[in-house]
């Protein structure tokens, strides 16, 4: 809807959906809103199963159109969730193998894809100085662009004309470049604004930045099931994930000794030789009281540290002097990362005007 929103404000019809991952965004926008999109995603296997779904999609429109269903509209004059959904719009996304470079002019935007495809090179889906490969602006977005690539996509747009708007929704703020930085490195990705540079103790630790990642909604369902079930929650469920088990949480019925032994061999260890004190586990589990307050105050926490390095990231535009909005999008318990960066060269007012309702009106 945000997307849509941008286009029809700026009249740009072209988008450009970085780390686009299995494609899911770049098919909604191109089959659905008939925008013409290109897809850049540094992993060829995720780009590969982005075209498999591609191809799938066109296949069922074949047949719906072979069925007896007629023609399809290039864009919906109105939201689609203002009037019946649109017929989809035969034209799939682009796909670009390569990686942002997060250092170069706006004229040369991307790397190649690491490790190297089997494909010819990447053409910059930005074209040359004129603008895109039509001559015309485009529009670049992110969803959930992971550590450095957000703070890359914010320069970018600051320094291309070629781009009209942007859209960033951050992620994994704990892979974030801080300063300072070693000689020859990239600027970091945090500060970015001269603001928040300036401020005494801005510094975040990574262990900030990681809990910032974090889900307070989920977290807070987790501690009242914990009420209702005290069996079904120990300390190893309410933490902030185990390095040794790969997914972030155990199912909360498992008890500490089955999560031992499973996470014993991916740290090197045999569990049929390390004997299990029992007395001891049982003495860790008293002080479960201990580990419940200590991770409820760093996720209570986490939120500030989100909003101040997005802050940064909404300073470092108006310092350049570009109309910029976080925008809530969606509600948080879908997704915890749900604050979207817009910022355009043009005023935001008419593309952000009545988004909340609309969001409402659509169950985002």
């Amino acid at each position: 809807q945000l997307l849509q929103r941008l286009s029809q404000a700026t009249g740009c019809e072209r988008v450009v959906d970085v780390g686009a991952g299995q494609g899911h965004l770049s098919r909604f926008l191109s089959f659905g809103l008939g925008l013409s999109v290109t897809a850049v995603e540094s992993d060829g296997r995720l780009a590969g199963l982005a075209e498999r779904f591609d191809r799938e999609l066109l296949r069922e429109l074949e047949k719906t159109r072979g069925a007896g269903h007629g023609g399809h509209p290039r864009r919906c004059p109105n939201p689609p969730w203002r009037r019946p959904p649109c017929p989809l719009t035969p034209r799939a996304p682009r796909h670009v193998p390569g990686r942002l470079d997060p250092t170069a002019p706006w004229g040369e935007l991307l790397l190649p894809p690491d490790p190297p495809g089997p494909g010819p090179a990447a053409q910059n889906p930005l074209g040359g100085p004129g603008g895109s490969e039509d001559g015309g602006r485009v529009l670049v977005t992110g969803l959930h662009a992971c550590g450095d690539l957000s703070p890359a996509l914010l320069r970018h747009f600051a320094c291309s004309p070629a781009v009209a708007a942007v859209a960033s929704v951050g992620c994994c703020y704990m892979k974030v470049s801080t300063a300072p930085q070693p000689p020859g490195c990239p600027q970091p990705g945090y500060p970015l604004s001269t603001s928040v540079a300036a401020l005494p103790g801005h510094q975040l630790s990574y262990r900030a930045r990681e809990a910032a990642c974090h889900a307070l909604e989920e977290y807070e369902g987790r501690l009242l099931l914990g009420e209702k079930h005290p069996s079904a929650s120990p300390p190893v469920s309410l933490g902030m994930g185990n390095p040794f088990l790969g997914s972030p949480q155990p199912p909360m019925w498992w008890f500490p000794p089955r999560y031992a032994r499973l996470g014993l061999p991916h740290a090197g260890l045999d569990p049929a030789r390390v004997p299990l004190d029992s007395g001891a586990v049982e003495a860790m589990l008293e002080q479960q009281h201990k580990v419940v307050a200590f991770c409820t105050l760093g996720q209570l926490l986490a939120p500030v540290v989100e909003t101040l390095v997005l802050l940064d990231r909404l300073l470092y535009l108006r310092e350049r002097g570009f109309h910029c909005a976080l925008v809530p999008l969606f509600n948080p318990r879908f997704s915890p990362r749900n604050l979207v960066l817009v910022a355009a060269r043009t005023p935001l007012d008419a593309a952000l005007a009545g988004l909340d309702e609309d969001s409402e009106d659509g169950d985002s």
